[in-house]
């Protein structure tokens, strides 16, 4: 496959430039950002999230603003938008935010998986109730209690959103 002389003087899209764009179309709106990734090639993902969830036509807003930002002449470039991925791990505070009171799966540093509802969070730690069997004095089967387990964000491999469909 050959190249033309205007394929040489393409630029590589910055994920910095990117980030200023959608913050620019964030603003006064519930949204925030997840994640930017701009790959080698230019694919651009764009990954945005709200605490009652993301509308395609807002995707579709933000998609267009992005381009009316970029100059398709100097960048060749793939653009997705789209909402966070259900059932993916958690990449920022604010998902931790918006899912307090939900049930959430954490995997632990040590492998030990573990579900419950998302009690709290703050910069360095967050707080998930845990239903565990726990046999008391005098009671011949043990009896389901929830405890806390507090987590800082490095103890963790990952924090999800559990669905379910009850």
């Amino acid at each position: 496959m050959s190249r033309g002389l205007g394929d040489v003087y393409k630029r590589q899209i910055e994920k910095k430039t990117v980030c200023q764009i959608v913050e620019e179309w964030l603003e006064g709106k519930d949204y925030f950002l997840v994640e930017v990734t701009v790959s080698p090639d230019d694919k651009i993902v764009v990954e945005i999230d709200h605490a009652e969830g993301v509308w395609i036509e807002d995707c579709v807003e933000l998609s267009r603003f992005i381009e009316s930002k970029l100059n398709r002449e100097e960048e060749d470039y793939e653009l997705e938008v789209g909402s966070a991925g259900i059932g993916q791990p958690f990449k920022v505070l604010q998902q931790y935010y918006i899912h307090i009171g939900q049930e959430v799966e954490v995997l632990t540093g040590d492998g030990r998986k573990l579900a419950g509802i998302l009690k709290d969070a703050d910069e360095e730690k967050f707080t998930v109730g845990v239903q565990k069997k726990v046999k008391t004095e005098g009671s011949k089967r043990p009896k389901l209690v929830e405890e806390d387990e507090t987590f800082t964000y490095e103890q963790i491999k990952y924090t999800k959103y559990l669905i379910s469909f009850k």
